[in-house]
């Protein structure tokens, strides 16, 4: 029965291993005219449904009773799609049917069927097993792959309406622009080859971060991605470190920002300056900082992440929005931290606070000491 439909109506396949699902078109007197069959699970077609373009509700107009009764009675889906080729045959001398589909415009944007035939040519090469989904206008396909590490990636790509002539929109979770070269000889296949050459290119930059990600606790981002390239580390109560890397030279050092109470902050800042020259490229990320900062990062193995999430002591709150709390009192009696956001809010409001240039000085709200707050681009 399979390879009877198939070969009637090379342009109408099954889109689920289960066979109960079909979509695509069927042709009748040279017109291609889309529809999509849903089966029961046993596969039978009592109790199947039928879905039609707006062409062929049209062409059936006043015959959807018959359709209906044909779809639950005949024996299998050959025999259904071969009596509603009859009826299309008997309906296809209605005048006005040519006239319409001349003059919907949404008809000029559906594909033509070698689109299609050509799509399905393509994934049969590049195997089914590597598309995870495709929506119902065959436009948009996420295709899955898997870099030498073991890493599970996601390549997006839209096609257009004139593929291959035309290239495809992708994209990807990448630290980098996703550059993909096309022609109209190209094919998705040699696509996803392209996608995991760059995938191996990346693959010293996410090991890096891995092994930050399992070593160390992670302020930022909450839950990274694979384009993250930046990971606040914590070094001990309201202390961390921002590190970003480049991705190309990601065991290069990267950009620092040592975020805490000025106290604690500037001789880390100043171990920092000073042994700069020791940074290794041959060694890994983790181990430099630790031998430049002269410093044990606190690990998942020997500290609870609560040590390190301490509330905004203006909003009680850890998170706000995206930020957590990144400045600090600098008495090292008080040292309470505070959302930026929150602090600038605050002193703005006080009588006693003044601002030079982008900065606003004021006292603290828990110590009343002096404290500092830079404005923010959003709040300029």
């Amino acid at each position: 029965m399979e390879s009877a439909l198939v070969k009637d109506n090379p342009l109408l396949f099954p889109l689920n291993k289960q066979k109960t699902l079909y979509d695509g078109f069927i042709t009748v007197l040279e017109r291609d005219f889309r529809l999509r069959v849903l089966l029961p699970p046993d596969g039978q077609l009592k109790g199947a449904r039928l879905h039609c373009c707006w062409q062929l509700r049209q062409v059936l107009q006043g015959y959807e009773h018959i359709v209906k009764q044909r779809l639950q009675q005949s024996a299998d889906l050959v025999t259904f799609i071969l009596e509603l080729k009859t009826v299309l045959v008997r309906r296809r001398s209605t005048p006005w049917l040519e006239v319409g589909l001349k003059s919907r415009p949404e008809c000029r944007s559906i594909p033509p069927p070698r689109y299609y035939s050509q799509l399905i040519s393509e994934m049969e090469t590049l195997g089914w097993g590597r598309l995870l989904f495709i929506d119902t206008e065959f436009r948009t396909l996420r295709l899955k792959a898997e870099d030498s590490s073991g890493r599970q990636h996601v390549l997006t790509v839209k096609l257009k309406s004139r593929h291959p002539a035309e290239a495809p929109e992708c994209s990807a979770d990448l630290p980098v622009p996703l550059d993909i070269t096309w022609t109209p000889q190209s094919t998705l296949d040699q696509l996803h080859s392209q996608f995991l050459l760059v995938l191996e290119s990346l693959t010293e930059f996410w090991e890096v971060l891995d092994e930050i990600d399992s070593k160390t606790w992670i302020l930022e981002p909450e839950k990274p991605s694979r384009s993250d390239t930046m990971r606040r580390i914590a070094i001990g109560t309201n202390v961390s470190i921002k590190v970003e890397l480049d991705p190309r030279h990601p065991k290069m050092l990267p950009e620092c920002c040592l975020l805490g109470a000025e106290h604690v902050v500037t001789p880390l800042r100043n171990k920092l300056n000073a042994n700069m020259h020791l940074w290794n490229p041959d060694s890994g990320v983790l181990l430099n900082l630790r031998d430049v900062l002269e410093i044990e990062f606190p690990s998942p193995a020997t500290h609870e992440k609560s040590s390190f999430s301490v509330e905004c002591g203006i909003c009680y709150s850890y998170r706000l929005e995206a930020a957590i709390p990144d400045q600090v009192c600098n008495d090292p009696r008080c040292g309470q931290p505070f959302h930026q956001a929150c602090l600038y809010e605050w002193l703005r409001a006080l009588p006693s606070s003044r601002q030079s240039f982008n900065i606003v000085f004021g006292e603290c709200p828990y110590c009343s000491k002096p404290i500092t707050v830079k404005m923010s681009a959003q709040q300029s």
